[in-house]
């Protein structure tokens, strides 16, 4: 779904994405916890914290493309 405005298109598609890719990041990070992998669960935790952030900021963008404000 997009929602156009005079500034870009906004892809909550992507959001959608990237907060898949941080559930599963997530998950895979705890796993290594779990199996005593500390170093790969530390890569995993800081991904999908990345990949949350991004998804936040492309749901940020949306908001404020529907209010009508720029982004």
């Amino acid at each position: 779904m997009s929602i156009p405005n005079d500034y870009a298109s906004i892809d909550l598609a992507e959001a959608a994405r990237q907060l898949q890719q941080a559930a599963h990041d997530a998950q895979v990070a705890y796993d290594c916890i779990s199996l005593g992998n500390l170093d790969w669960a530390h890569t995993n935790a800081v991904t999908a914290c990345a990949e949350a952030a991004a998804a936040e900021n492309v749901l940020r963008a949306a908001l404020a493309a529907r209010e009508g404000q720029p982004t």
